[in-house]
Order: structure tokens, then C-alpha cells, then sequence
């Protein structure tokens, strides 16, 4: 009932800003979080009317990351108006082609490039007032495989020692993550988040959650996507691609080749991590089923990746011995 009077307000809003007799919504497929998305048309031309409540979603954060990464001549939706009052915007519409939905092993390299082309330009972002990626938020994002995947999803309760073997692994996690450089961070970058537009170029989206965080965390997110894998060879080479060009940004001339490749295998495992507890959490908290698809990819990252580090044979062990059987166990209501 609430989201219907929401939207009615939403309407109402829109109707008299536009000065229409009525705004018509069209309802969108929406994100992972509590914004809801529509498309309208007026005059011919269609925008796109974001419902996001302020009370679960940063919207001064949307904005200002908004401003600085069309300042950064990165193509952004537009905020055509908003009422912060109400947390509602109207943003341009860059149409509904995302990067995952075009690009296959045959293009991904030319696509793959263009995007991580505009991490440099991303992470060099003022980011004086941004969240910081520390080792309390790292710990609080790997507590959400352990609450919501272990726990909550698959009833999986470690003993002690199991649970003192498993804090080990995260405390290399987070080691890693604390050495690396540290630049402004997308932090969901990859294939559902970039768009191409009408003319061809890519633009970003759902950047509301950036952060001063490492330097390898967008392109681990790109390369090493929930959503799609691809072949190690040609993940190494985009990787290699997007490290000259930040080495040369940064001056990071000095940083050995296993030492990026560290950097990257470990972030990867993290965000994974997270990304698979956010997928239950998204189920048992928020009623969407539809991540739950996406969980056995995202934890074979895991698996393929921590068995070549010795001080993560642990982490490979649990989830190839004990997490990944027990999920394909179960099939929860909702689920295709």
C-alpha cells in the first residue's frame, strides 16, 4: 500500500512540474535496492521517474557523484529535477541497452576496453567526503556471506574452529585490500551498471555508492562479473590493459606484476564474498528471488581462485566441500 501511495505522490509531482493533466508510468525491471524505476513520456520525449526513499537510499550521495563524474565528461543519466523533500527525480532516459546484454566473447574485448577506459577518469574523482573502505567496512562486508549465506540461507553454523580458520582467511582479504592504492571506487561496476547510448558511447549508472577504496576493485568487478564469466586468458589481458593504464596515472611504476595480480585475485574473492551474502539477504529480507540464480557463479569464483593461495585453502575448502553442495540442495520457492 505504501509504494501505491508513493507512486500516486510520485504522479502528482510529476504532473505538476510538467504542468500535464495526468504523468502515465511505465513500471522498469529495478536494481538490487529500494529504488523504484519508470518511464514516462512527455512531449515526446521519454525520462526516466526514480521513486527512492530517503529513508533507504542515499540520495545526496547519488547526486554528488552524479555531478562530479558529468564533470569528469562521463555520461551519467541527467537530474532534470528532483524533490529532496520527497526523494523523488526525474532523470533523462539513456534507453535500456546494457553492456551485458550486447557483448559476447567475439566484441567483449573492444567493449571491455572502452569501459575500463573510463576508470581513470573515475577513480582520480574528488573524494575528500567519501565513505572510506577501511577494515571495519571490509569486516562488515564479509560478515554478510557469514549472516546471510552460511546462517540464514543454507542453516551452515561453523564451529569455533572452523569459524577461527575462516576469520584467517578474511584477515588476508583484508590485509590485501588495505595495501593496495587507494582511489575513488564505483564499487558496483560491471555489466548491468553500463550502458550504451543512442550514439554508441557507454555511460554508468548506479554509482550512488562510491567510495575511497583499493585500485582494484572496479576492474576485478568488471572482469570478474557476478553476472557473466569469461576466459581467463582474455580476463588477464584486459587486466594487464587497465593496469598500464593506471600505473601510468599514478606513477605505480614500481609495483611487480604478481604484486597487481595479488591485489586483484584477493579483492575479487572479497566483493564475492559480499555478493553472494547480498544475493540471500536480497531473498530472505527483501523478497527478490531473482539473485539467487547468480550465487553458484559468484561462489566459483571463490573456489577457482583461493585454491591457488595457501593461506586461503580453507576458504576454497568450505565453499567447494560445503557450501556449494548444500546449495544445490535446496530450491527455494521463486526460483526457475
Amino acid at each position: 500500500m505504501i509504494n501505491d501511495v508513493r507512486q500516486s505522490q510520485l504522479i502528482a509531482w510529476l504532473s505538476d512540474v510538467f504542468s500535464a493533466d495526468k504523468i502515465h508510468l511505465l513500471t522498469m525491471n529495478g536494481d538490487a535496492g529500494f529504488r523504484r524505476y519508470f518511464r514516462f513520456n512527455h512531449k515526446e520525449q521519454s525520462y526516466i521517474a526514480v521513486d527512492s526513499p530517503q529513508k533507504w537510499c542515499n540520495n545526496v550521495a547519488f547526486t554528488k557523484v552524479q555531478h562530479l563524474l558529468m564533470q569528469a565528461d562521463i555520461q551519467v543519466p541527467e537530474i532534470v529535477v528532483q524533490n529532496e523533500g520527497k526523494g523523488f527525480f526525474c532523470l533523462s532516459d539513456l534507453g535500456d541497452t546494457l553492456l551485458g546484454d550486447i557483448v559476447n566473447l567475439d566484441n567483449m574485448h573492444v567493449y571491455y576496453q572502452q569501459a575500463i577506459d573510463l576508470l581513470p577518469r573515475i577513480s582520480s574523482l574528488q573524494c575528500d567526503n567519501f565513505p572510506v573502505f577501511d577494515e571495519s567496512f571490509i569486516q562488515t562486508e564479509l560478515s554478510i556471506f557469514v549472516e546471510w549465506l552460511l546462517s540464514t540461507h543454507l542453516s551452515i553454523e561453523l564451529s569455533e574452529v572452523e569459524a577461527q580458520k575462516l576469520k584467517q582467511c578474511f584477515d588476508v582479504l583484508t590485509a590485501s585490500a588495505l595495501t593496495q592504492p587507494k582511489v575513488t571506487v564505483h564499487r558496483d561496476f560491471h555489466s548491468r551498471n553500463i550502458m550504451q547510448t543512442a550514439d554508441k558511447k557507454l555511460a554508468v549508472i548506479d554509482f550512488q555508492d562510491a567510495v575511497h577504496g583499493p585500485i582494484t576493485y572496479d576492474i576485478v568487478s568488471l572482469l570478474r562479473d557476478c553476472y557473466l564469466k569469461w576466459p581467463n586468458e582474455k580476463v588477464h589481458e584486459l587486466f594487464n590493459y587497465y593496469i598500464n593504464l593506471q600505473a601510468t596515472k599514478y606513477n605505480l611504476t614500481g609495483i611487480s606484476a604478481e604484486q597487481w595480480r595479488t591485489w586483484f585475485d584477493l579483492m575479487g574473492i572479497q566483493r564475492h564474498l559480499k555478493a553472494s551474502g547480498i544475493f540471500a539477504r536480497l531473498y530472505h529480507r527483501d523478497n527478490k528471488p531473482g539473485y539467487l540464480k547468480d550465487i553458484p557463479l559468484t561462489l566459483s569464483y571463490i573456489v577457482e581462485v583461493s585454491k591457488e593461495y595457501d593461506s586461503l585453502k580453507f576458504l576454497a575448502d568450505l565453499v567447494s566441500q560445503k557450501v556449494l553442495p548444500k546449495l544445490a540442495g535446496i530450491s527455494p520457492k521463486g526460483i526457475n
